[in-house]
């Protein structure tokens, strides 16, 4: 087979597979996207189900909406980061973008679907780049387990913050 082969270009690389993987993670919340989003849209709520992000500080005049922009301080263990984040997507009951950055850059989506009157799947995907010191794809591939454990466990925080409230 040729490299001009449309097979060849159906198969993902090993490179493709190991270093371009986005992290994705969902959960299933029992409130209606409406309800959902009505809690997510305040950006500034974040800090209070995210256990990574220690603090958040506006840096545009407006909190929400697309060009919003933000930094938070992100904590991992003994690692602290400021992330510049700006919101690149904003559909009021449906999904929220932003694009990072700051040493770790990237783009990442929250979508919100409706399975049911009362019922929304919210999933969290995100494409990050490392800088060199963090070890560039390399350390990407150590990175995604550990950060994937951390919003598995920052979305389960998330639905207990929106199925708590009335």
């Amino acid at each position: 087979m040729n490299a001009s082969s449309p097979n060849n270009a159906e198969t993902p690389s090993l490179r493709s597979r190991l270093f371009d993987r986005p992290i994705h993670v969902s959960i299933s919340i029992g409130r209606s996207p409406e309800q959902v989003w009505d809690y997510v849209q305040d950006i500034s709520s974040h800090v209070d189900w995210m256990h990574d992000a220690a603090a958040i500080t506006f840096v545009s005049d407006q909190t929400q909406g697309v060009g919003t922009s933000f930094d938070c301080l992100t904590k991992i263990g003994p690692i602290r980061l400021m992330d510049r984040m700006t919101i690149t997507e904003w559909q009021p009951n449906a999904s929220m973008g932003v694009r990072h950055e700051g040493l770790v850059t990237g783009e990442g989506v929250f979508t919100l679907d409706g399975v049911g009157p009362d019922r929304t799947v919210f999933s969290w995907r995100e494409n990050l780049n490392y800088p060199w010191f963090f070890g560039g794809p390399v350390g990407a591939v150590f990175a995604r387990p550990l950060l994937t454990a951390i919003w598995k466990r920052n979305l389960a925080h998330l639905r207990s913050r929106v199925e708590e409230r009335e």
